[in-house]
């Protein structure tokens, strides 16, 4: 018993994903499946944050 809503939402998110149109870029998804380098945008961040968590940096 308390399976009803567990089985109704796994039912909505399957109708959602097989009706839904999909807005897939299908030359990243190529790249990414190939092992291409993606080009990605960096997170801008504060230089307060930055000098507060230099001590942390695992690349050095």
């Amino acid at each position: 018993m308390g399976r009803g809503r567990a089985k109704a939402k796994q039912t909505k998110v399957a109708r959602d994903l097989k009706y839904r149109t999909h807005d897939t870029d299908l030359s990243a998804l190529a790249a990414e499946l190939h092992g291409e380098p993606v080009d990605r945008v960096e997170d801008e961040v504060d230089d307060e944050v930055l000098d507060k968590w230099a001590d942390y940096d695992p690349r050095k």
